[in-house]
């Protein structure tokens, strides 16, 4: 079966890498243009290891993109971990037609930051989703799913890299065999109870010191490592990683620095206390909190905000 692989990162690169050991003929891979300075994508590099062709169009609108795709005869199209809007012409033209990585139990949580908004909203379980592309958003319909529990200090981050990750790679190589067999469902997707959410940018990040102190610490652990929750200190923003939620009274009110020890800070919330151990300011990388507040003088009784 000839497979094409569109993807990037390390994730894209792994999938190559399995569906190779598994004795599949992946017969070209597409990633986005190389970055500033000519930085290579992972998925890219691992492609030229095993002499694969790489195409990597700045668009798939063109027509001439879509006619080198039309003349490697692709049997099976794979997608793992792709940004780019493609066509559905893609999808169709294969003879087994084409199946999608998504990072969450779809119909919930279709869009880019499907892994953030679920650990945002709360969610104790999450999983992953290999469907058939149809030219929607993440619309559809399924071939097979596989759950995860979110634990309560889990981040975006740790279910990614600890689970959803290596359980995707494993995901797509199943789906091939299935494909492979005849076995492969096309479920449709339910439209009650489906959920889209935006890209998890800075209009997601901001912590509204009101909100109770869990839905900020659930907003902070979605937000991490990327793009990190902020809220404000004289007028700086500052972002929090590495959070822990303390449950317990507290008479201060929310967003007031309570505490700085050497594990990091801590600010009061509803409900209890938020454990910072990390932060960045918006210049640098990340720092320990500890050292931050020493460095910066943060003072027991200031109070994170917004902006002024």
């Amino acid at each position: 079966m000839r497979i094409v692989l569109i993807g990037q990162a390390a994730f894209g690169a792994k999938v190559l890498e399995s569906l190779l050991e598994k004795g599949e003929e992946v017969v070209a891979v597409y990633t986005p243009p190389d970055g500033p300075g000519g930085r290579s994508d992972p998925l890219k590099e691992a492609a030229i290891a095993k002499d694969i062709p790489v195409f990597q169009p700045a668009t798939y609108a063109d027509d001439q993109v879509f006619a080198e795709y039309q003349g490697l005869k692709p049997d099976l199209t794979i997608l793992a971990f792709v940004t780019d809007i493609i066509s559905e012409r893609f999808f169709k033209l294969p003879s087994f037609g084409a199946i999608c990585y998504h990072p969450s139990l779809l119909p919930l949580h279709r869009g880019a930051s499907a892994i953030n908004w679920a650990v945002i909203r709360g969610r104790n379980k999450t999983g992953l989703t290999i469907f058939w592309p149809d030219g929607g958003i993440d619309t559809g319909p399924i071939l097979l799913q596989k759950e995860v529990e979110i634990g309560p200090d889990d981040t975006t981050g740790s279910l990614y890299f600890n689970h959803l990750f290596p359980m995707g790679v494993d995901a797509i190589v199943e789906s091939v065999e299935l494909i492979k067999r005849g076995e492969a469902p096309k479920i449709p997707q339910p439209e009650e109870g489906a959920t889209y959410e935006p890209p998890c940018g800075d209009r997601v990040a901001a912590i509204g010191w009101k909100k109770s102190g869990q839905e900020i610490y659930n907003l902070i652990r979605g937000c991490d490592p990327q793009p990190g929750a902020y809220s404000y200190w004289r007028g700086k923003k500052i972002r929090f990683y590495g959070a822990r939620f303390l449950q317990g009274p507290t008479d201060e009110s929310p967003g007031t620095l309570v505490q700085v020890d050497s594990a990091g800070f801590q600010i009061a919330v509803d409900g209890g206390r938020l454990a910072v151990g990390k932060v960045r300011a918006e210049t640098g990388g990340k720092v320990n909190a500890a050292a931050f507040a020493a460095e910066k003088g943060l003072k027991v009784g200031e109070r994170f905000g917004e902006a002024t």
